[in-house]
């Protein structure tokens, strides 16, 4: 097993595959009266954030609760990065109070490697500003598997905001390794250049979505992250809706099998409607539940099943 999971890049076939698996098993454990195991006991978890989250930080916690072990959150708001504070400066104090794992989200692209440069513990990805965010491409994996029955094979189409979406990154990188066929969808100006032969050779772009929905079993709606657009990247969020958005007619021209994903938070109306995101296809809530499980089978193999 890995040391850090700072890339979708560093899991292999078989390590992934080790990770949903020992995710499945986490999954019995929500079903029990008491929803603990004494893994990571004596162990210490540190969630640090520098940008706002609610599934993520929570599922993490969670996770490392549910595992006995001991949970320090950190948000940026509030603390000594307000006064300055380095990122550097941060991860040694961390290190001083003898974290054992650090879970980090960073508005900068590439702070979790400088990060895993900086501690003895485990470094874990949250979310690093428009790069990468391997555990949601894990439970996103992980939903596909348990709906689907395999992802070897699967046609998944990513929807959206490609250009500035860490989720996308990430699940073309995991999905590429676990034998699926991604196809990225969006306006022109929301997907970059090249990013096929940047990220994993063989995936397809496409700019008109009506085109590859019959033919995918997994379509994935992303955000459009206004906070990170500087410019204009579309007319209007009406034309948007109306080329990019999933609604009803457009659910109903996917194969009967075929399930709607979305990473959340979600802008009901836009990138997706209400009828898509409560309709049975929709995998949305499964997903949270589901990242709890992925995520107590990343901290344990990272922390406790390296040492038995």
């Amino acid at each position: 097993m890995i040391r850090h999971l700072l890339s979708g890049a560093d899991l292999d076939a078989d390590t992934a595959t080790q990770i949903l698996d020992t995710a499945a098993e986490m999954a019995t454990v929500a079903g029990r009266e008491v929803k603990k195991l004494p893994a990571l006991r004596g162990r210490t978890v540190v969630n640090l954030f520098y940008e706002d989250s609610t599934r993520t930080r929570i599922s993490f916690e969670a996770a490392a609760k549910r595992l006995s072990a001991d949970v320090i959150n950190f948000s940026a708001k509030g603390s000594s990065v307000t006064k300055g504070e380095s990122l550097k400066d941060t991860a040694l104090t961390l290190q001083a109070m003898g974290a054992d794992a650090v879970v980090v989200r960073h508005p900068a692209s590439g702070a979790p490697h400088r990060l895993a440069n900086w501690v003895d513990g485990s470094v874990v990805n949250a979310g690093d500003g428009t790069h990468e965010h391997p555990t949601q491409a894990l439970l996103d994996a992980y939903t596909m598997r348990s709906r689907l029955g395999r992802l070897a094979g699967l046609h998944v189409a990513i929807v959206g905001d490609v250009l500035h979406s860490r989720v996308a990154r990430s699940n073309v990188l995991l999905l590429s390794t676990l034998g699926a066929k991604v196809t990225l969808v969006g306006p022109p100006t929301l997907i970059p250049v090249n990013i096929s032969a940047a990220l994993a050779p063989g995936t397809d772009v496409s700019y008109d979505l009506d085109t590859v929905l019959p033919g995918v079993d997994v379509v994935m709606m992303l955000r459009v992250q206004r906070e990170r657009m500087g410019d204009s990247y579309f007319p209007s969020a009406r034309e948007y809706a109306r080329r990019y958005g999933l609604d009803g007619p457009r659910m109903r021209r996917l194969p009967a099998h075929a399930i709607v994903m979305h990473p959340g938070p979600m802008n009901r109306g836009m990138e997706i409607t209400p009828e898509v995101a409560d309709s049975p296809r929709s995998t949305i809530v499964e997903q949270v539940a589901n990242g709890v499980s992925v995520r107590m089978a990343v901290l344990y193999l990272l922390l406790g099943g390296n040492n038995r």
